[in-house]
């Protein structure tokens, strides 16, 4: 980890991702959720206020500790059962397959490098009737935007630590074999569309 990625970009991810339109998401993407859940890219703990009173326990992976003073501090105040676990599991989750009743991803697909497999992943392990939330920023559904995405994509994955701008969130979920039962489209406010477009969906394990 370098100076860049240590102290610089989680306080960008912060101020960008942390304001109260931002959290508004977060709290709507969460709202379905109960019992033991999965979230993968725990980040700074930005979700943490967000979870609703039915999840009962929280194992939260990250690659790397970011800001660790602030996330312990959000962790001990937290009302969650949190256990916080620092790997890579791109290409491997260490848990049983159904495990869990809820697997989470916010802002976190963007900045896997092998994606495809994190996702058939994430479907191991959640339980046949579990519930996998997500939002994502991601590519856009207006042609002129998305190509203005795929322009700026490798300067956003040099300043963004790896984030993609033009990833079609919807279409990794569905290739992974989970099943989108509710998905919205919505723009951030107050955002340039080329980083403000959002995924925020639903979705579920369904028959292999």
């Amino acid at each position: 980890m370098g100076f860049y990625s240590t102290f610089i970009f989680p306080r960008m991810f912060e101020w960008s991702l942390g304001r109260a339109s931002v959290l508004e998401q977060r709290r709507a993407t969460l709202a379905p959720l109960s019992g033991r859940v999965l979230e993968i890219g725990f980040g700074t703990g930005l979700n943490l206020s967000c979870y609703p009173s039915a999840v009962s326990r929280l194992i939260a992976l990250d690659i790397e500790s970011f800001l660790p003073a602030r996330v312990a501090r959000r962790i001990a105040s937290s009302k969650l059962d949190v256990e916080r676990i620092l790997l890579d599991a791109g290409d491997h989750l260490p848990f049983e397959d159904d495990s869990f009743d809820g697997v989470v991803t916010t802002f976190t697909l963007c900045s896997i490098a092998n994606v495809a497999p994190a996702m058939k992943e994430i479907r191991r392990v959640l339980k046949p009737m579990g519930d996998y939330v997500f939002l994502e920023h991601g590519r856009s559904s207006d042609s002129k935007i998305a190509r203005k995405q795929d322009r700026y994509n490798p300067i956003t994955k040099l300043i963004g630590c790896g984030c993609n701008l033009n990833r079609s969130i919807d279409a990794l979920v569905e290739d992974s074999g989970l099943q989108i039962s509710k998905l919205d489209r919505l723009v951030l406010a107050d955002s340039p569309r080329i980083v403000g477009e959002l995924y925020r969906g639903l979705a579920h394990k369904g028959s292999d």
